[in-house]
């Protein structure tokens, strides 16, 4: 016997039944039914929950995409930053390079200053006495190197109207020699309309050199002299932009870096006299004329590394050469061995004991250093290698022992 529709009628409704989601929380009295399909909360309601259903699906919600013409935009203008600050530090990197020599003399002699300012003298006065102590040795030199200068103008005028003379004369050295290069002919070549345009162009290239280094020894004493009367408050300064937890470390590592670079020039004050005191007992050996101020003047140039010596071994040769050409071939072989000795000997030796850097890493610094900053970077070069040592000791070495 077939069953009714209606006895079939409550398995439908049990299916669909089954089937439906389950009815939401019953509303609170007073709201009506219909709420949660109009404005206000209901709708809110209604609407959080598709996103809660994509959230329970894994599936997150689209951010914010910034356009192709934002990304453009920031790229470019980035790059064109970029290549402003490049060609503004190209520009002024000769003022950049006069500032940290400036930085340098100033910590260098910041060890005087400050044992002139633990016996009593304030800052200002300590300063003043520095540079008074500099002045008096520069005023010394001078007096010893006037003298020579002037005897060997006066012989330079007084043999002009003879080298002239024996350019005339056939049987002389010059005279001989002007018959077979024609050097009076040439010279006058040289000195003709192209020539004297040449000739003034050297002269005024010449005077913007002097210029310039003028200028530059100006910028250089005036910013040291700023830097060394002011340097406790640089210091303070500049560790006002450490973290205060960190900043007690930091300047006791700073201390121990300026501390050793004043050592280091110690120990290259030490080192030029050396090479003053051997060039005078030598000049006074051979007898070269002058010895006292060619010994000064191989002390001061000593003092730049790479080329200062080179430089006062060939003045001292060109000197010698007034004696004899045997005693200035001598004394060219005697500034290559000496220019060996102090490089690979003296030198390292003095700064490890100066500063406490190995004789290798101190003529690779100063070999790198010449070769990106020519003089002034040679000259840096020890003090810039010991701070990155002492920054590796106390930074980076205790945490790679402790891994």
């Amino acid at each position: 016997m077939s069953e009714s529709p209606a006895a079939a009628a409550p398995e439908v409704g049990e299916e669909a039944a089954s089937a439906a989601p389950a009815p939401a929380e019953a509303a609170p009295a007073g709201v009506p039914p219909t709420a949660g399909f109009g404005t206000g909360a209901g709708a809110e309601a209604g609407a959080a929950v598709p996103t809660a259903r994509r959230a329970g699906r894994g599936v997150p919600a689209s951010p914010g995409r910034r356009s192709w013409f934002g990304i453009g935009f920031g790229t470019g203008l980035g790059a064109v930053l970029a290549w402003v600050l490049v060609q503004t530090v190209l520009r002024i990197g000769e003022l950049l390079t006069l500032l940290l020599l400036s930085v340098f003399i100033a910590v260098s002699l910041e060890p005087v200053v400050a044992w002139l300012c633990r016996h009593g003298l304030r800052r200002g006065w300590s300063v003043t006495a520095v540079v008074a102590g500099f002045a008096g040795l520069l005023a010394g030199f001078v007096a010893l190197v006037i003298p020579p200068v002037t005897a060997a103008a006066t012989a330079l005028a007084d043999a002009v109207p003879r080298w002239r003379g024996q350019l005339h004369d056939h049987h002389s050295t010059l005279g001989r020699l002007e018959d077979r290069h024609h050097l009076i002919e040439k010279a006058q070549e040289q000195l003709g309309p192209g020539g004297a345009a040449r000739l003034a162009g050297g002269v005024l290239g010449a005077g913007q050199l002097v210029i310039s280094a003028v200028t530059s020894t100006v910028v250089v004493i005036t910013v040291t002299l700023y830097v060394m009367a002011a340097l406790p408050a640089i210091k303070r300064f500049c560790y006002r932009f450490v973290p205060g937890t960190r900043r007690e470390r930091v300047a006791a590592v700073t201390e121990t870096i300026l501390a050793r670079v004043g050592r280091f020039m110690l120990g290259n004050l030490v080192t030029s006299a050396i090479a003053g005191l051997a060039t005078f007992v030598w000049c006074a050996a051979v007898g070269v004329p002058y010895p006292a101020a060619l010994g000064f003047f191989v002390a001061v140039m000593d003092m730049i590394p790479v080329v200062g010596s080179t430089v006062g071994g060939v003045v001292v040769s060109l000197v010698a050469l007034s004696v004899s050409l045997p005693v200035a071939v001598t004394t060219a072989v005697f500034y290559v061995g000496f220019r060996l000795a102090e490089d690979y000997l003296i030198m390292p030796r003095a700064m490890k004991y100066a500063v406490d850097v190995h004789p290798v890493v101190t003529v690779i610094a100063v070999l790198v250093g010449g070769s990106l900053l020519g003089v002034i970077g040679g000259l840096v070069a020890i003090p810039a290698a010991v701070a990155l040592g002492i920054v590796l000791d106390e930074y980076l070495f205790p945490r790679t022992d402790a891994a």
